[in-house]
Protein backbone atom coordinates (compact mmCIF):
# COMPACT_ATOMS: atom_id res chain seq x y z
CA UNK A 1 0.00 0.00 0.00
CA UNK A 2 1.48 3.45 -0.78
CA UNK A 3 2.04 5.49 2.28
CA UNK A 4 0.31 8.22 0.94
CA UNK A 5 -3.49 6.79 1.89
CA UNK A 6 -1.72 6.53 5.37
CA UNK A 7 -1.57 10.38 5.63
CA UNK A 8 -5.03 10.51 7.64
CA UNK A 9 -4.13 8.07 9.67
CA UNK A 10 -0.82 9.67 10.60
CA UNK A 11 -2.38 12.62 11.24
CA UNK A 12 -5.01 11.26 13.55
CA UNK A 13 -3.20 10.04 15.98
CA UNK A 14 -2.78 11.28 19.44
CA UNK A 15 -0.11 13.32 19.59
CA UNK A 16 0.67 17.10 19.65
CA UNK A 17 -0.11 18.75 16.60
CA UNK A 18 3.46 19.52 15.04
CA UNK A 19 4.13 23.09 12.89
CA UNK A 20 5.14 21.43 9.71
CA UNK A 21 5.29 18.15 7.93
CA UNK A 22 8.87 17.32 5.86
CA UNK A 23 7.60 14.92 3.34
CA UNK A 24 9.15 13.45 -0.39
CA UNK A 25 7.59 14.40 -3.25
CA UNK A 26 5.43 10.97 -3.00
CA UNK A 27 2.93 13.21 -0.51
CA UNK A 28 2.75 15.91 -3.30
CA UNK A 29 -0.89 16.25 -3.65
CA UNK A 30 -3.56 18.74 -2.87
CA UNK A 31 -6.25 17.40 -0.81
CA UNK A 32 -3.11 16.14 1.17
CA UNK A 33 -1.48 19.69 1.39
CA UNK A 34 -4.97 21.18 2.26
CA UNK A 35 -5.65 18.95 4.60
CA UNK A 36 -2.50 19.72 6.73
CA UNK A 37 -3.21 23.41 6.11
CA UNK A 38 -6.68 23.05 7.73
CA UNK A 39 -4.72 21.30 10.47
CA UNK A 40 -2.78 24.44 10.85
CA UNK A 41 0.29 21.84 9.87
CA UNK A 42 3.02 24.02 7.21
CA UNK A 43 3.37 21.16 4.86
CA UNK A 44 6.96 21.31 3.66
CA UNK A 45 6.81 18.90 0.45
CA UNK A 46 8.46 19.57 -2.98
CA UNK A 47 6.43 19.62 -6.01
CA UNK A 48 6.58 16.95 -8.54
CA UNK A 49 8.04 17.33 -11.83
CA UNK A 50 4.48 16.97 -13.78
CA UNK A 51 2.85 19.59 -11.41
CA UNK A 52 1.40 22.52 -14.23
CA UNK A 53 1.52 24.78 -11.18
CA UNK A 54 4.63 24.18 -8.84
CA UNK A 55 3.66 24.90 -4.83
CA UNK A 56 6.16 26.48 -2.70
CA UNK A 57 8.62 24.73 -0.49
CA UNK A 58 10.89 26.15 1.60
CA UNK A 59 13.65 24.14 0.48
CA UNK A 60 16.27 25.44 3.57
CA UNK A 61 14.01 23.44 5.93
CA UNK A 62 13.33 20.31 3.57
CA UNK A 63 17.06 19.69 3.92
CA UNK A 64 16.39 18.66 7.89
CA UNK A 65 14.63 15.89 6.34
CA UNK A 66 17.53 14.11 5.71
CA UNK A 67 18.80 13.89 9.14
CA UNK A 68 15.78 11.74 9.74
CA UNK A 69 16.66 9.23 6.82
CA UNK A 70 19.92 9.05 7.93
CA UNK A 71 18.53 7.97 11.28
CA UNK A 72 16.49 5.17 9.59
CA UNK A 73 19.20 4.11 7.66
CA UNK A 74 21.52 3.83 10.82
CA UNK A 75 18.97 1.75 12.35
CA UNK A 76 18.03 -0.57 9.29
CA UNK A 77 21.63 -1.41 9.93
CA UNK A 78 20.92 -4.12 12.91
CA UNK A 79 19.54 -7.38 10.85
CA UNK A 80 17.29 -7.22 13.41
CA UNK A 81 15.45 -4.15 12.61
CA UNK A 82 15.91 -4.24 8.77
CA UNK A 83 14.07 -7.64 8.67
CA UNK A 84 11.38 -7.20 11.55
CA UNK A 85 12.20 -10.96 12.94
CA UNK A 86 9.98 -9.73 16.25
CA UNK A 87 6.37 -11.07 15.88
CA UNK A 88 4.89 -8.58 18.05
CA UNK A 89 5.05 -4.72 18.28
CA UNK A 90 6.14 -4.19 21.79
CA UNK A 91 9.32 -6.53 21.12
CA UNK A 92 9.86 -4.69 17.82
CA UNK A 93 9.86 -1.37 19.76
CA UNK A 94 12.29 -2.77 22.41
CA UNK A 95 14.56 -3.83 20.11
CA UNK A 96 14.18 -0.45 18.05
CA UNK A 97 15.25 1.72 21.58
CA UNK A 98 18.18 -0.19 22.42
CA UNK A 99 19.13 0.18 18.96
CA UNK A 100 18.43 3.71 19.20
CA UNK A 101 20.11 4.11 22.66
CA UNK A 102 23.52 2.18 21.15
CA UNK A 103 23.34 4.96 18.45
CA UNK A 104 23.14 7.65 21.01
CA UNK A 105 25.46 6.14 23.56
CA UNK A 106 28.62 6.21 20.92
CA UNK A 107 27.60 9.41 19.57
CA UNK A 108 27.14 11.25 23.15
CA UNK A 109 30.37 9.07 24.14
CA UNK A 110 32.68 10.76 21.59
CA UNK A 111 31.62 14.17 21.95
CA UNK A 112 32.18 14.19 25.40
Amino acid sequence: MSDYRAVPALLNMPVAKPKALLADKGYDGDAVREDLLWRGILPIIPPKANRREPAACDFRRYRDRNQAERLFNRLKQSRRIATRYDKTASSFLGFLSLAAAKLWITDYVNTA
